[in-house]
Order: C-alpha cells, then sequence, then structure tokens
C-alpha cells in the first residue's frame, strides 16, 4: 500500500492538461527574462537613429526657446510637444519589449488563456500558511538562485572591468576619437559576455524549472488507477455491465430458437441453431450459438419446441467459429447446411 502512493510516476497527459488548466505550467523567468533584453537590445540598435531625431528635434526646439517669454501657453505647449517627442521615442521600443516578453512565455508553454488564477482564494490570506510559504524549501531554492545568479554576474563584470582599467594608463594618452573607439569595443565585449552568461544561466534555469514541474506532478500507482477509471469507468462496473448486455442478448436469442429449422451439434461442446425462410432470407441465418452449458440450453429449448437436432461436429464448429448471431452462413458452407436442411424437411415433412 505504501509504494502505491509513492509519487514514482510520471504524470498523464490528463494530469498536465489539468494543470494548465488551473494555470500551472512550467515557466523560466531567467528565460522570459532573457528573450526579452535581447529583442529590447536589438530594438534599440534598429531604433538608435530614430530616437537620435527625436532627442536633436527637442535640442533644437528647446534652443529655439532661447529669448522667448515663459508665460502659461507657452509653458502648456512646450510640455505637449516635449510629452509627444518622448510618447513617439519610448512607444516602438516598449511596443517591441511587451511582444518580446509575450512570445517568450508562449514558446515555453504555448498559448495558454485561464481566469482560474484570478479566482479569490481566502486560504492565500491564512497568516500561518503565508509565513510557512514565505520559509518553504522553494523560496530557500528561490533565494540561493537569486543570490547565485547575482554573484556571478558582479563576478564577472568586476573581472572584465577590473582587466580593462589596467589599460587606463595608456588610453588617456590616445586622442579623443581613439578613446571612444575603445571605449565602444570594451563595452561590446563586455555586453557580449553579459548576454552569453545570461543564456547559460536562462537554459539552466529553463532545465530545472522543467524538471520540477514534471516532479511536481508525479503521481503515485492508485493515483494512476483512480484516473483511469474516471476516464475508461470502473472495470467492475464495466464487467457488471458487459454480463447484463450478455444476458439480454442470451435471452433474446432463446426467444429466437422456436423460430429455428434444425440445431447442429458438436454433440455435446457446441450448438448452432439455423433457419432459412425463403421468402424473407436469401441463404440460412444463425439465429443462436453457444458453448457447453449455453450449448445445452439451446438444445433443451430446441426439444421442448420439437426442433431437430443433428449431430455434425466439424460442421457445428465451423459454423460457430465463422458466424456470429443473426449472419447469413458463409458460401463454403452452403452445401453441408443444405444437405442438413434437406434431411430436415424429409425426415419432418415440414415444409421449405
Amino acid at each position: 500500500m505504501a509504494d502505491d502512493q509513492e509519487k514514482t510516476e510520471e504524470p498523464s497527459s490528463k494530469k498536465i492538461d489539468d494543470a494548465r488548466k488551473d494555470g500551472n505550467v512550467p515557466k523560466s523567468q531567467d528565460t522570459s527574462a532573457f528573450v526579452t533584453l535581447v529583442v529590447a537590445l536589438v530594438a534599440f540598435l534598429a531604433l538608435l537613429s530614430w530616437i537620435e531625431a527625436r532627442v536633436v528635434y527637442l535640442y533644437l526646439y528647446y534652443q529655439s526657446l532661447i529669448g522667448t517669454e515663459i508665460t502659461k501657453e507657452a509653458t502648456l505647449q512646450i510640455s505637449i510637444i516635449t510629452f509627444r517627442e518622448i510618447i513617439f521615442t519610448v512607444i516602438p521600443l516598449s511596443l517591441a519589449v511587451a511582444i518580446a516578453g509575450i512570445l517568450a512565455n508562449v514558446m515555453q508553454t504555448g498559448f495558454i488563456f485561464t481566469t482560474k488564477p484570478l479566482m479569490p482564494d481566502l486560504s492565500k490570506l491564512d497568516p500561518m500558511k503565508g509565513l510557512a510559504n514565505l520559509f518553504s524549501m522553494k523560496k530557500a531554492v528561490e533565494t540561493i538562485k537569486i543570490l547565485l545568479k547575482v554573484g556571478i554576474i558582479l563576478w564577472v563584470c568586476y573581472y572584465f572591468l577590473l582587466s580593462f582599467t589596467k589599460e587606463l594608463p595608456t588610453v588617456i594618452y590616445f586622442p579623443l576619437y581613439e578613446q571612444l573607439a575603445w571605449l565602444k569595443h570594451k563595452m561590446i565585449i563586455l555586453v557580449s559576455v553579459i548576454l552569453l552568461l545570461f543564456l547559460i544561466l536562462a537554459l539552466a534555469d529553463l532545465f530545472y524549472v522543467r524538471f520540477t514541474y514534471f516532479k511536481s506532478l508525479r503521481m503515485s500507482k492508485q493515483e494512476i488507477k483512480d484516473e483511469y477509471k474516471q476516464m475508461e469507468g470502473d472495470p467492475k462496473i464495466k464487467a457488471k455491465i458487459r454480463q447484463i448486455q450478455m444476458q439480454m442478448t442470451r435471452k433474446r436469442m432463446m426467444q429466437e430458437i422456436p423460430q429455428a429449422d434444425v440445431v447442429i451439434t458438436n454433440p455435446t461442446h457446441y450448438a448452432v441453431a439455423i433457419r432459412y425462410n425463403q421468402d424473407k432470407e436469401a441463404a440460412p441465418k444463425v439465429i443462436a450459438k453457444g458453448t457447453d452449458f449455453v450449448a445445452l440450453r439451446i438444445k433443451e429449448v430446441a426439444m421442448n419446441y420439437n426442433i431437430q437436432i443433428v449431430e455434425n461436429p466439424p460442421l457445428a464448429r465451423e459454423l460457430y467459429k465463422k458466424c456470429n448471431l443473426g449472419d447469413i452462413i458463409p458460401e463454403n458452407l452452403y452445401k453441408a447446411v443444405a444437405e442438413v436442411l434437406a434431411f430436415v424437411y424429409k425426415s419432418s415433412k415440414k415444409p421449405r
């Protein structure tokens, strides 16, 4: 029983789907932040000319105001133009970052829309549960992750900046243009290293988040059994339904036997009842069949209604194996069945 309660089994597709419906998905914040950072950097470089044009426009506009009397109307106009240019500068970059954030989440979890996380949960107001969550193992791991990431990033930045400062005694003697080129080169190196570091941390966090997510959804053997019962129905109930269906089918089958022309037997293990109505049926039809106990019942009903019983073991076995209830007999058995029916009609003087 203890083994059944241990969550050792991988989560089923239904368990994962139910978690997604609840808004519980494996999402790495570091991966989303990295994608957003890269897109923001690319967007900034692509919009650099546009940003520069807006800044120059504002500079020239402010320069043109030198000597202008500052009135209420002038202040309002300056505020409107300044706000407009700032909006035109920020909106393209903000849109790119917002779209990148959405795409980063969709790439990790796929498109999902649920309002369940927004539903009020009074249990979240429990101070004891809040304290337990605050000092939980999950929070401790998250804190350690943050400290490690910040520590690694600061150490790498310090290492490279320290190596750059060693070159300053030489750089200060460079012309201004070469100093700016040196500064640009070092900035590119530093940004590239930081981006590479962020990528490594993001991938590590992504694998860790997915691992812990699927581990948290693991199921016990009993949970898998219960889920299967919910999806497919209780096997005991299904077996009972099949038993009832078989009983009903057998009852209808027994009611059909009085219409049979002959019952062909094995003689004890098989019994097949044949009916042939030339006006309605193109060939003889199997209206009842069974083995062992059911075969005995078929023969008992046949005897009660004076239905002739013919022993023909090979034919009885073939009819039982190849025909279902209500089936016309196969063509390869026409001759054998016809001989039996002819014998029955001749011996009983039954009309054909």
